[in-house]
């Protein structure tokens, strides 16, 4: 299972999150198999240890794959989450409030920027299903 937090804006303007998982089936050799996606263009950066980036929306809708780094984002509500290597942040509060982000630990952020086409299959399972 890949850990998986989806970031969006809700109705009130203010980013929310939930946890859950990429969705994946068996495969051969014992693997399991995501969806392929669609992307428009893949990116790379990387922050030093120390770094954080105040309130801002993510520009685009896009996967942020954390290759090195710890990371505690929080939204203006005061609720916060992590992201561990290896995690995949599902980006879609491109409107609204936003949320801000710190680095954790000695370890830079490398993570890889992934820009989906419109109307991808995302591959998203919330970890609670919605009532």
């Amino acid at each position: 299972m890949i850990r998986c937090v989806r970031l969006w804006t809700g109705p009130d303007g203010n980013s929310l999150f939930e946890e859950g998982s990429i969705a994946m089936t068996e495969g051969e050799r014992g693997d399991f198999i995501g969806k392929a996606a669609s992307a428009r263009n893949i990116s790379f950066r990387e922050t030093a240890s120390g770094g954080a980036f105040e309130w801002h929306q993510d520009p685009v809708p896009r996967y942020v794959l954390t290759l090195s780094g710890t990371l505690e984002f929080e939204t203006k509500s005061g609720a916060t989450f992590t992201i561990r290597p290896g995690d995949v942040l599902l980006a879609q509060d491109n409107t609204g409030s936003g949320h801000k982000w710190r680095l954790i630990g000695t370890d830079p952020w490398r993570r890889a920027y992934v820009v989906y086409e419109d109307g991808t299959d995302l591959g998203f399972v919330p970890a609670t299903p919605a009532p």
